[in-house]
């Protein structure tokens, strides 16, 4: 029987491509965030609630 040749494999390679991708996921939200897109809305909802009393103690 021959000796079989040493099977090499390379693993790796996609975790750069996600860094990237996340990278610029981060980079363009902060860009929308920072431009006003995102930021800096006031939506100014005032909300009035009743006044709302315990009842009185009963005493007997």
């Amino acid at each position: 029987m021959r000796d079989r040749e040493p099977t090499v494999i390379h693993t790796g390679g996609g975790g750069w491509a996600v860094a990237a991708i996340l990278l610029i996921m981060v980079v363009a939200g902060l860009f929308l965030f920072e431009s006003g897109y995102l930021g800096n809305r006031d939506i100014g909802i005032d909300v009035t609630l009743p006044k709302i009393e315990p009842p009185a103690p009963v005493t007997r």
